[in-house]
């Protein structure tokens, strides 16, 4: 039996012992939620004891459930009728795979949803774009008087909602590759609709291979029948070279062009939806102009988005006010301000190489670009031919500076920093009026910084005090 099988028959009622791995934000959610079932519960967390959000270690005391901490034990692991992983905890370590040889059923979030949710799901996955566009269908459908969940990935784990009444009529959840990897498979969460946005290298750092990232993406249609519907995009080509994996259910497509398939395509600054999916039978425009999804990549996005809301009956004025009431999330091309003529740009959550080609390809001027952190495994040379077109000096911090300059010294000019406030300095100093200094790491965060937002927030103060200071020179 598969284990995607095993979750027909996962032991998760009132006389099963369940494991939950890692006691984080969604690790904690689960153990609540699985206590609130009547369900024996254990905790295993890598984290010493004292260092443990104290909110969750007096929950766990409170309700007198056994607490492993700064270990994962095997003993504990195949002690368990099932185990419930977190998103962030590695699959292949030693207890998660003694558990398995014993069968143990391994599941995730999405995987117990799947027994227990009763409202219809809208499910987002993709390397990029996904909190942007699940934030903007949450928004739509709300202009659409309808009483809806934003989850997932995103703020608040699904845990959460089950917890309560489950009285939404919709749940937009954002999915991310790993919770996908316990996600059940066929047997798993069955999304109504399915979005896959795109896919570009990352995460290299946990997966074996690029295909096998990948791989992990589609499988946010493996439980939908033909039914249900998905939503691609045509314009991604290694979306389109794996035809193999596409969905069952219903399909359609969002891109430049669709090349006559159902779905959104661009007319210039507007959606265009085809005929087949207009209850009029004609064809549907939404203009963007002037909304903050005007610009790429967010003129993408809002095209998936707004296809979405379509084919869940969302009516055209309603989608209309939703992407108008709209604003762009914070450190995802946010302007910061302008010093001199040159704008500063934060990008901080550009984490993967993908997402920086999209930053570049969308600037219209000469860039100064800020990148660097913690190596995620990708190939950086990727992103030669779009550097030596777009930027004219590389600025480089963090752990992963090493490797990123031998890959890209031959494309452009490349300066290390030791800290970002200097890397903020040096571009400034380099910079000509109508230049962009653009933060874009194509990495992760956590070599200097808590987070991705942390980066964010550091890069903004430091582009202030440059503006501060150039007020004060100004004035006197």
């Amino acid at each position: 039996m598969t284990q995607s099988a095993k979750l027909i028959d996962a032991p998760l009622g009132p006389d099963s012992h369940v494991l939950v791995v890692g006691l984080g934000k969604s690790g904690f959610a689960a153990a609540r939620f699985l206590h609130r079932q009547n369900i024996k519960v254990s905790v295993s967390d890598m984290t010493p004891a004292e260092r443990i959000h104290p909110l969750h270690k007096r929950w766990v005391e409170d309700n007198r459930i056994a607490l492993e901490s700064g270990r994962h034990s095997i003993e504990l692991f195949t002690a368990v009728d099932c185990i419930v992983v977190s998103p962030g905890v590695p699959l292949d370590i030693e207890p998660l795979q003694a558990a398995r040889r014993q069968g143990i059923p391994v599941l995730g979030e999405m995987a117990v949803a799947a027994r227990f949710l009763k409202t219809p799901v809208v499910a987002v996955t993709g390397t990029n774009g996904k909190t942007t566009v699940t934030t903007l269908l949450g928004e739509i459908f709300r202009q659409c008087n309808k009483k809806v969940f934003v989850g997932g990935n995103i703020g608040t784990p699904l845990f959460d909602y089950l917890c309560g009444p489950q009285d939404a009529d919709v749940v937009v959840l954002e999915i991310s590759s790993f919770q996908l990897d316990t996600g059940g498979g066929a047997h798993g969460l069955r999304p109504a609709l399915a979005l896959l946005l795109n896919i570009s290298p990352d995460h290299l750092d946990r997966y074996e291979s690029f295909p096998a990232y990948a791989r992990s993406k589609f499988r946010i249609f493996a439980a939908q029948h033909e039914n249900d519907a998905a939503i691609v995009n045509s314009d991604d080509p290694e979306i389109m070279s794996r035809t193999d994996l596409w969905p069952r259910s219903r399909c359609y497509f969002f891109g430049q062009r669709t090349a006559g398939r159902p779905g959104a395509f661009l007319r210039n600054n507007s959606v265009v939806l085809s005929t087949d999916i207009s209850p009029q039978g004609k064809e549907e425009l939404y203009d963007l102009t002037g909304s903050a999804l005007e610009n790429p990549p967010n003129l993408q996005n809002g095209m998936a988005a707004i296809l979405a809301a379509r084919l869940m009956g969302c009516a055209q004025k309603s989608i209309a006010r939703g992407v108008n009431q709209f604003r762009s999330l914070p450190h995802r091309m946010t302007l910061v301000a302008e010093i001199n003529g040159v704008t500063f740009i934060d990008d901080s959550k550009a984490t993967n190489i993908g997402a920086v080609l999209a930053a570049l390809a969308a600037m219209k001027n000469n860039v100064l670009l800020i990148a660097g952190g913690r190596d995620k495994g990708g190939d950086y040379g990727l992103l030669k031919d779009m550097v030596r077109e777009k930027v004219k000096l590389l600025l480089l911090i963090g752990e992963a500076r090493g490797k990123m300059a031998a890959a890209l010294q031959k494309a452009t000019s490349v300066k290390p920093a030791d800290t970002l406030p200097e890397a903020v300095r040096l571009a400034a100093a380099a910079a000509e009026p109508g230049d962009v200094v653009l933060l874009s790491p194509a990495c992760a965060s956590f070599d200097m910084f808590a987070s991705y937002e942390e980066r964010g927030q550091v890069f903004s103060r430091a582009v202030l005090d440059l503006k501060q200071q150039a007020g004060s020179v100004t004035n006197r």
